[in-house]
């Protein structure tokens, strides 16, 4: 075991970012079933390493956000990155992409986040979605942190963008 005892809560950790974890998920995925179950198996990873946490390493916000990080990523790389579909209720029928709940984002922000790379989604996702400063995001990422600033501007001007052709293609 490494570190030294827990010096955490996992209830309370569990309590207080149970909201931000699901957020950052519905920034990287496209329907709420995967951003709750990703949500719940970053908490049942949390539950189960907890005793491996080692604050001098990192916070464990940060500790918890990186978890969160590997969840997607071993998601994709089970689901792949194809275009995912469920089957309606108690039909065959499949509903289309549009037709999902919401995830709590407004649709033409979560098509200007489908149109970012991986790398800037994560970082949105974790700025706005986990309400990560940059310093942290930086060590989830491993990246410095006027790199992390850098890539979330370039995202945002993207977005903007994005989202003023989706609005003036409408009018």
């Amino acid at each position: 075991m490494r570190g030294g005892p827990v010096v955490f809560d996992v209830s309370e950790l569990y309590t207080s970012n149970f909201e931000r974890v699901y957020s950052f998920f519905a920034y990287r995925v496209s329907n709420v079933t995967d951003a709750e179950d990703l949500t719940a198996l970053t908490f049942e990873r949390v539950v189960r390493h907890a005793a491996r946490y080692d604050a001098s390493r990192a916070s464990v916000t940060t500790w918890l956000f990186a978890i969160a990080e590997r969840v997607l990523i071993d998601h994709y790389r089970w689901r792949g990155r194809r275009d995912e579909r469920e089957f309606g209720d108690g039909d065959d029928a499949w509903v289309a992409v549009e037709d999902r709940p919401s995830l709590g984002l407004a649709p033409e922000v979560q098509r200007a986040l489908e149109a970012l790379s991986d790398r800037e989604r994560l970082v949105v996702g974790l700025r706005f979605g986990g309400e990560l400063s940059g310093k942290e995001i930086a060590a989830v990422v491993g990246v410095t942190e006027a790199n992390v600033h850098q890539i979330l501007s370039r995202a945002l001007r993207r977005m903007r963008a994005e989202i003023g052709s989706a609005t003036s293609a409408r009018r």
